[in-house]
Parts: C-alpha cells; structure tokens; sequence
C-alpha cells in the first residue's frame, strides 16, 4: 500500500542503542538517514518521540515525584529527543520543523490544531509544513499530564490525517508476551484492535489503541509488514 502521510511513533527507548541511558548518536544517525530516505520518496513524516531513555513520568511517581511534575519533566525529555533528531536531520540536508505541544519559542512553534490561542494562519502553516517536504516533528506529548506519547502519537496521527501510524519500538512487531523478558513469545502477522485488548497486550496504551480503533487509524510497528493492524 502507497502512503501520502505517515506518523512515525519512535520510543524514547529506541534512541539508546546498546546503552542504557540517553542517546546514542550512531542510532540517532542511522534513524535520521532513513527518514530521509522516506521523505524523498515524497511521503510526508509527522514524528512523535517518548522520553523514555530520560525520564519517564510514570516511573517517577515511584520515586517520590508529583504526577503532574514528572510528567511535565517526561515532557520535556520528549522536546530534548525531538531537538536531537532535528539535528541529525539538519545533518542529512533533510527540512524538518519541530513543534511543540506546550509554548516555549524559540525552541520550537506553538503545535495546536484548533486552539483559540492559535491563529489560522499558523494552524495552516503547520499542515504546510507536510505538504512542503518538511519532516514534522511535533514534541511535548499532548500537553498535559496523565497521558502517554501513546496516546500523543494517536492524536496527532488522526490530527494530521496520516493514512497510517507506524510505531518504532526496541521490538519487531506484536508478540504474545514481551520476547526481551519471555523466550517463548510467538510474534502476530496480523492482529486487530479488539485482540489487543482482549489479549491484554501491552503494546499501547487502552486510551491511544481505542483511538486508532475508533478513528480506523492502521498501525504497523518497528515499520515491518509485521503487527500491521
């Protein structure tokens, strides 16, 4: 199947390589040459990165941070992934624009749909910014606390009218448990939402796979045939 319009899902964890905190710059690289690859095939990119390999909100809390804070601090580690692989676009000669869902020009514009805040002028430009060839990143989550990038990358998915969301994780597909921790996970060709669910898998959160459920949104992970929805 041809697509106009993606939304890549990266986790923050993704970003690490083989080290066990923060960015590792090979696999930065290596990401950034192959979306560049896609984006000259004239596919538009909308990206949304976790913060995963900084600092996770949720696993805050079990350390004595305030929900609300940490996750305004996994927020933020989200913007910092974002800034990294805009970096490592600039390296490749690929345009890309980063967005943020909570305002702090001039790090990056304002991202909002439709908000009061935000003119149609710009809510124009930043549907401009696909159509123009620039990968469009758009960071800081939703915006607000209690909600996963998840969730984010749903949201944005289905907000940019992406024909597919397409979700690079540590693993190449949807397994029957998590093969890093149990040798015997079998991987699906093919799943569906409702499985998911019933499954109890943990591959996305209910609230961002009840959106792509409801907005028909298809999902394929780690950019295999594998996992397509």
């Amino acid at each position: 199947m041809q697509y106009n319009r993606i939304l890549l899902k990266l986790s923050g964890e993704s970003l690490m390589g083989e080290q066990k905190y923060g960015i590792d710059t090979r696999c930065l690289e290596s990401y950034a040459r192959q979306i560049h690859e896609i984006a000259e095939m004239g596919i538009q990119i909308g990206i949304v990165i976790g913060g995963g390999n900084i600092f996770r909100g949720l696993s805050g809390t079990n350390k004595g941070f305030d929900r609300v804070k940490g996750d305004s601090m996994g927020m933020l580690a989200t913007v910092i992934n974002s800034l990294a692989l805009s970096s490592a676009l600039d390296n490749e000669g690929c345009k890309n624009k980063v967005l943020t869902a909570i305002r702090m020009e001039p790090i990056g514009e304002f991202y909002s749909k439709a908000c009061r805040d935000t003119s149609k002028k710009q809510r124009a430009s930043q549907t401009l910014y696909l159509k123009s060839g620039h990968v469009t990143i758009i960071s800081g989550g939703t915006g607000n606390p209690y909600f996963t990038t998840d969730t984010a990358s749903s949201l944005r998915a289905i907000e940019i009218e992406a024909d597919a969301m397409f979700k690079g994780t540590r693993v190449d597909g949807i397994y029957t448990a998590d093969p890093e921790k149990d040798p015997t996970a079998t991987k699906f060709d093919k799943i569906t939402y409702d499985e998911i669910y019933n499954r109890g898998l943990k591959v996305m959160d209910l609230t961002a796979t009840t959106m792509c459920k409801e907005n028909h949104l298809p999902t394929q992970w780690s950019g295999s045939a594998a996992g397509y929805l």
